[in-house]
């Protein structure tokens, strides 16, 4: 009857994602983890897709001391795979697959995505500052309590240093991977 269940529970849904058997073979998780997953999913997103402004209530949730809403933003962006501005529950559990059970070349291919903001195959030092700002409000005063103005600048310098490899002042895939493997 728990099967019958699951089947009845996947139709009642606005968006019904792919068969249970598909996410398996496409995932690293197991059957029953999706199913759990699904219910998680379902019970934040009735209608079975998140749109950005959902998505950054419940990502501030977890970040209680700072502002997540920017690099909440920036991640709603690499899990929308599509671009169309709303997360099924397959864009969802392909991520968290990756992220939690990918390979490390996977888990990095999916964080230069992420920084990566105009999916121009690069990122530059705007987009690398960005990113770097995001991270420091979302961490909130309570983390960085004493951080200068040019803290997030002179993180990305050496962020720099380290991953341009020829200097040109854009970070490929290829570096990026390179210099986290280091």
């Amino acid at each position: 009857s728990d099967k019958i269940e699951d089947e009845l529970e996947m139709t009642t849904v606005c968006h019904r994602p792919e068969g249970l058997e598909q996410l398996e073979a496409q995932t690293n998780f197991t059957k029953r983890e999706l199913q759990v997953l699904y219910r998680g999913f379902k019970n934040e997103c009735p209608s079975g897709v998140v749109n950005e402004e959902t998505f950054k209530q419940i990502y501030a949730q977890f970040f209680p001391h700072g502002d997540a809403s920017t690099y909440a933003h920036y991640l709603f962006n690499a899990f929308d795979t599509a671009q169309n501005g709303s997360v099924k529950f397959e864009d969802f559990v392909m991520a968290l697959s990756i992220l939690l059970r990918g390979t490390v070349h996977e888990k990095l291919r999916w964080t230069f995505n992420l920084y990566d903001i105009n999916k121009d195959g690069y990122i530059n030092k705007e987009e690398m500052t960005d990113i770097v700002k995001a991270i420091y409000d979302m961490m909130g005063k309570y983390t960085y309590p004493v951080l200068k103005e040019d803290a997030p600048r002179q993180h990305v310098e050496v962020f720099f240093q380290k991953m341009d490899k020829n200097k040109d002042g854009v970070v490929t895939l290829d570096e990026f991977i390179e210099s986290c493997q280091e």
